[in-house]
């Protein structure tokens, strides 16, 4: 991960309160057993871990990120005994093989540098017969708040493509995730879309975690000139189905795949 992912309260207000909604209906789907031990890889602020927490009853988790300033916010977040937060990368965990009884990576996986790696890495990790779950956002269509935003940042500025999401992850596609877990060696494997609304008040909701610089969508808006800036945001607060009342609700939609190791 880069520098546009240290400042946890920024990614809470910009993708964390989304990402909550998303991991729920995931652990439903899930389904793994109370009493399980846990791995949750590239678990940035802790929203995953603490949804295993509340709704799994989990003998254990551990929970790995790169981002020192993530595993920070996380420990914070979720002050729980049960759960052991580390620094470290999913593409090389320093994690002895066949200890949990699952492994799940949310919203995750399309940046880190070897996706293959990172996968091969949680089936390492995980018993034989146990579960491995992975879920990404759909960038290219699905995720309509980022669509509104790069469709409107495009039409103003070409080089603005390059920085898309939707074109930079062709991994956030249901395909794509399921031939890579099943390359990697994942058995039983099933995929299936997960949608939950996004609802902002108002537009200044919807803009304004655009000016936090944790992803690159801000990263992008922080770079513009106040000019700039401000002409990416009227084109954006055009385009955008508001209500009469004002509030916006926008879908967004994660693929997700499961299976189970040898």
């Amino acid at each position: 991960m880069n520098g546009a992912w240290q400042n946890g309260n920024s990614y809470e207000r910009f993708m964390g309160r989304w990402s909550h909604l998303i991991a729920r209906e995931f652990l439903r789907w899930l389904a793994v057993p109370p009493n399980s031990k846990w791995l949750d890889v590239g678990c940035g602020t802790g929203s995953l871990t603490k949804q295993i927490l509340e709704t799994n009853r989990p003998q254990s988790i551990v929970s790995v990120d790169a981002s020192p300033e993530f595993v920070a916010f996380a420990r914070q977040m979720v002050p729980d005994t049960a759960v052991q937060f580390r620094v470290g990368l999913a593409q090389s965990l320093e994690l002895e093989a066949n200890q949990f009884d699952a492994a799940v990576s949310g919203l995750v996986l399309n940046f880190v540098p070897q996706p293959e790696a990172a996968i091969a890495e949680m089936l390492r990790v995980t018993k034989p017969g146990g579960t491995v779950g992975i879920f990404l956002w759909d960038y290219a269509e699905g995720m309509e708040m980022l669509r509104y935003f790069w469709n409107a940042a495009v039409a103003l500025d070409k080089n603005a493509e390059a920085l898309d999401e939707g074109v930079r992850f062709p991994l956030c596609q249901r395909d794509e995730l399921e031939s890579l877990v099943d390359k990697c060696g994942l058995k039983q494997i099933v995929g299936i879309p997960i949608e939950v609304v996004t609802h902002f008040q108002g537009f200044v909701d919807y803009w304004a975690p655009f000016l936090g610089h944790v992803g690159p969508a801000p990263a992008y808006v922080m770079s513009l000139t106040p000019k700039q800036r401000q002409k990416l945001e009227d084109r954006v607060h055009a385009a955008l189905p508001i209500r009469e009342d004002g509030s916006i609700s926008l879908v967004a939609r994660a693929w997700a795949v499961k299976g189970i190791t040898e």
